[in-house]
Protein backbone atom coordinates (compact mmCIF):
# COMPACT_ATOMS: atom_id res chain seq x y z
CA UNK A 1 0.00 0.00 0.00
CA UNK A 2 1.17 3.48 -0.84
CA UNK A 3 -0.24 6.63 0.75
CA UNK A 4 0.38 9.81 -1.23
CA UNK A 5 0.15 13.22 0.36
CA UNK A 6 1.79 16.09 2.15
CA UNK A 7 2.96 15.40 5.71
CA UNK A 8 1.66 18.61 7.28
CA UNK A 9 -1.86 18.22 5.80
CA UNK A 10 -4.36 17.64 8.62
CA UNK A 11 -6.32 15.08 6.61
CA UNK A 12 -3.15 13.15 5.81
CA UNK A 13 -2.23 13.23 9.51
CA UNK A 14 -5.65 11.77 10.43
CA UNK A 15 -5.32 9.09 7.76
CA UNK A 16 -1.83 8.12 8.92
CA UNK A 17 -3.01 7.92 12.53
CA UNK A 18 -5.97 5.76 11.44
CA UNK A 19 -3.61 3.38 9.61
CA UNK A 20 -1.23 3.26 12.59
CA UNK A 21 -4.07 2.45 15.01
CA UNK A 22 -4.94 -0.57 12.87
CA UNK A 23 -1.35 -1.67 12.34
CA UNK A 24 -1.65 -1.26 8.59
CA UNK A 25 1.77 -0.91 6.95
CA UNK A 26 2.21 1.53 4.10
CA UNK A 27 4.81 3.47 2.18
CA UNK A 28 4.44 7.24 2.27
CA UNK A 29 5.03 9.31 -0.88
CA UNK A 30 5.56 12.97 -0.03
CA UNK A 31 4.46 15.12 -2.96
CA UNK A 32 6.56 18.05 -1.75
CA UNK A 33 9.80 16.04 -1.68
CA UNK A 34 9.19 13.38 -4.33
CA UNK A 35 6.91 15.28 -6.66
CA UNK A 36 3.79 14.22 -8.48
CA UNK A 37 4.83 12.70 -11.81
CA UNK A 38 2.36 13.17 -14.67
CA UNK A 39 2.18 9.41 -15.30
CA UNK A 40 1.18 8.81 -11.67
CA UNK A 41 -1.51 11.48 -11.76
CA UNK A 42 -2.83 10.13 -15.05
CA UNK A 43 -3.05 6.67 -13.47
CA UNK A 44 -4.99 8.05 -10.49
CA UNK A 45 -7.34 9.94 -12.81
CA UNK A 46 -7.98 6.80 -14.87
CA UNK A 47 -9.49 5.27 -11.71
CA UNK A 48 -11.30 8.22 -10.12
CA UNK A 49 -11.41 11.01 -12.73
CA UNK A 50 -9.75 14.41 -12.70
CA UNK A 51 -12.62 16.09 -10.91
CA UNK A 52 -12.30 13.80 -7.87
CA UNK A 53 -8.53 14.29 -7.82
CA UNK A 54 -8.55 18.10 -7.94
CA UNK A 55 -8.62 19.82 -4.54
CA UNK A 56 -10.90 22.78 -5.24
CA UNK A 57 -11.38 23.56 -1.53
CA UNK A 58 -7.78 24.28 -0.73
CA UNK A 59 -6.00 27.59 -0.50
CA UNK A 60 -3.78 26.79 -3.49
CA UNK A 61 -6.77 26.43 -5.81
CA UNK A 62 -8.48 29.54 -4.47
CA UNK A 63 -5.29 31.54 -5.02
CA UNK A 64 -5.07 30.60 -8.71
CA UNK A 65 -6.01 33.43 -11.00
CA UNK A 66 -9.27 33.23 -12.90
CA UNK A 67 -7.49 32.28 -16.12
CA UNK A 68 -5.87 29.25 -14.49
CA UNK A 69 -9.20 28.13 -12.98
CA UNK A 70 -11.12 28.57 -16.24
CA UNK A 71 -11.65 25.78 -18.76
CA UNK A 72 -9.95 23.04 -16.76
CA UNK A 73 -9.19 20.44 -19.40
CA UNK A 74 -7.47 17.16 -18.49
CA UNK A 75 -4.13 18.44 -19.77
CA UNK A 76 -4.42 21.73 -17.92
CA UNK A 77 -5.34 20.02 -14.64
CA UNK A 78 -2.44 17.60 -15.05
CA UNK A 79 -0.02 20.47 -15.63
CA UNK A 80 -1.32 22.45 -12.64
CA UNK A 81 -1.16 19.44 -10.31
CA UNK A 82 2.34 18.54 -11.45
CA UNK A 83 3.55 22.10 -10.82
CA UNK A 84 1.60 22.52 -7.56
CA UNK A 85 0.99 19.19 -5.78
CA UNK A 86 -1.13 21.00 -3.17
CA UNK A 87 -3.85 20.99 -5.84
CA UNK A 88 -4.16 17.21 -5.46
CA UNK A 89 -6.88 16.12 -3.07
CA UNK A 90 -5.32 14.26 -0.17
CA UNK A 91 -4.59 11.64 0.72
CA UNK A 92 -4.52 9.24 -2.20
CA UNK A 93 -4.11 5.55 -1.34
CA UNK A 94 -3.24 2.83 -3.81
CA UNK A 95 -3.87 -0.68 -2.54
CA UNK A 96 -4.78 -3.90 -4.29
CA UNK A 97 -5.62 -2.20 -7.56
CA UNK A 98 -7.88 0.33 -5.82
CA UNK A 99 -7.35 4.08 -5.69
CA UNK A 100 -8.96 5.96 -2.80
CA UNK A 101 -9.01 9.75 -2.76
CA UNK A 102 -9.64 11.65 0.45
CA UNK A 103 -10.03 10.16 3.90
CA UNK A 104 -13.34 8.50 4.70
CA UNK A 105 -12.87 6.00 7.56
CA UNK A 106 -15.91 3.91 6.57
CA UNK A 107 -14.79 3.69 2.94
CA UNK A 108 -11.24 2.87 4.00
CA UNK A 109 -12.43 0.20 6.44
CA UNK A 110 -14.25 -1.58 3.64
CA UNK A 111 -11.62 -1.07 0.92
CA UNK A 112 -8.62 -1.93 3.08
CA UNK A 113 -10.20 -4.90 4.81
CA UNK A 114 -7.43 -7.42 5.15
Amino acid sequence: MVLYGIPNCDTVKRARAWLAERGIAYTFHDYKREGAPPALLTEFASHVGWDALLNRRGTTFRQLDATARADLSDGKVLSLMTEQPSLIRRPVVVHGGKVLVGFDPAEWEQALDR
